[in-house]
């Protein structure tokens, strides 16, 4: 019977998790090194030019650990063994590489990294951990392995790997001052995560710059290019496949918001279109199965009351598309009711992510839901590209309260226990603080609060 955890450890100069920490943070977090010489040819090195079983990239501005998730979900309902890679994580980095939906084990860490450092030692944080993760699922007889990519694509770490599909999700703005200054430019990037080998691509709706450069690169790969709706003229499912994918527009889901349907239809798109080329049976009752139990942390993450705490809703929407998302939750119903109403708002974010930008959406959306609320406004701890809360405080206005910790800002809201939802958000960066103070809410999967008038 098969295993369902990573086993496999070998000696070498990193002898603990640890050590291997203390090498990771010594690389740098945001620390980048364009190129994928080094990654392709570590892969080669380690044998890791082929996996045993197909293997998906996931791409795009927002929405790519939901996608990679749903994605991972469904595989998982069908009684496949899956391996998921995301980024950035939260609490521990073996939040990034999980088996089975279990995060890779401590004590496989060392073996792991020794294998990857030995084949080059010059690795970065994003390329060591994600050959690590190649490593680790290639050791773990996979049916199907999922790479959510990091910042781009033309030169992702993950773009070296031996990967047979790349899904793409809304492409939009962010990480201008690396991808380019426009969307037609961060589309012609993460468009360059194609390649020959793959047998298809699929995209999520796109905004028309960002569909032509997707469509130019598989044309260019005589690459099909699957869209899942009818707003490009891309590449369409086997009609015998269609039916199913209607699914995601209707079955519940176990991420919440309305622009999770895109994402799980994304997601269902590649399973279907994986299913049909390795001939896997597929059937709508497990499909269903695994939309609803999909869950990824941080993504309108809804955390009960506890401790003297209200409630808190999560969400890292940390640019202006992901905003935009955002808002559309708080929107109301067909009956004209809404779910939930923010009592308070906890936001900051990184200085890089044009804030005088993102604030405005922020705002505009509380205009129409609660235009009155406090906005606290705290410092993202220990990360040199955090913006200063006084700078926020101005772009925000009369309603901003800067505070000196995400500690602060959380005491600062304990006396709206019992009214609606704290929504923090603004940075997973911010969110990865609040699972720091608040281990428990990790994992926490509480139910949305019914809709009211």
């Amino acid at each position: 019977m098969k295993s369902c955890c990573f086993c496999r450890v070998q000696d070498g100069g990193l002898k603990t998790f640890d050590d291997v920490l203390t090498h990771l943070n010594g690389l740098g977090l945001f620390n980048m090194d364009m190129g994928l010489a080094r990654m392709k040819g570590t892969l080669e090195k380690l044998g890791l030019t082929r996996f045993p079983c197909p293997a998906v990239q996931v791409v795009g501005t927002n929405g790519k650990g939901s996608t990679a998730t749903f994605l991972q979900s469904l595989a998982l309902a069908h009684g496949f063994r899956a391996g998921l890679y995301t980024s950035p994580h939260f609490v521990s980095p073996t939040e990034r590489i999980r088996m089975m939906n279990r995060a890779l084990p401590e004590e496989a860490w060392p073996g792991l990294a020794n294998r990857a450092l030995e084949a080059e030692p010059g690795l970065t944080y994003f390329e060591l951990l994600t050959v690590m993760a190649a490593l680790a699922f290639y050791d773990a007889e996979p049916d199907l392995l999922i790479f959510e990519a990091g910042l781009g694509g033309r030169y992702d770490a993950t773009s070296a790997l031996p990967l047979d599909m790349t899904c793409f999700t809304p492409i939009g703005l962010d990480h201008m001052h690396v991808l380019g200054p426009d969307v037609a430019s961060i589309a012609a990037d993460k468009a360059d995560a194609l390649h020959e080998g793959m047998f298809c691509a699929v995209s999520a709706p796109q905004v028309p710059e960002a569909w032509q450069a997707l469509e130019k690169k598989a044309g260019t790969l005589k690459l099909p290019l699957f869209d899942t709706t009818a707003a490009h003229a891309g590449h369409e499912l086997p009609s015998s496949l269609s039916p199913l994918l209607s699914l995601a527009d209707t079955a519940p889901l176990g991420l919440y918001g309305p622009h999770q349907r895109i994402n799980a239809k994304t997601a269902l798109a590649a399973w279907l279109l994986i299913c049909d080329r390795e001939g896997w049976k597929t059937d709508e009752k497990t499909i269903r199965k695994g939309l609803a139990e999909a869950f990824i942390p941080g993504r309108l993450q809804y955390v009960e009351a506890q401790g003297g705490y209200p409630a808190f809703l999560l969400d890292g929407a940390h640019n202006t598309h992901g905003m935009r998302a955002l808002s559309s939750a708080f929107m109301p119903d067909e009956s004209g009711k809404r779910r939930f109403v923010p009592s308070a708002v906890i936001f900051s974010c990184l200085a890089d992510k044009a804030p005088e930008q993102l604030i405005p959406v922020l705002m505009d959306m509380l205009k129409g839901i609660a235009p009155d609320i406090p906005v606290y406004v705290p410092i993202i701890a220990d990360n040199p590209r955090a913006a200063r809360p006084e700078d926020l405080a101005r772009i925000i206005g009369s309603a901003a309260h800067p505070l000196p910790s995400l500690r602060d800002a959380v005491e600062q809201v304990k006396p709206f226990s019992g009214s609606g939802p704290v929504l923090i958000c603004g940075s997973l960066y911010l969110l990865a603080e609040f699972f720091t103070l608040f281990p428990h809410a990790l994992h926490a999967r509480g139910g949305l609060p019914d809709a009211q008038s």
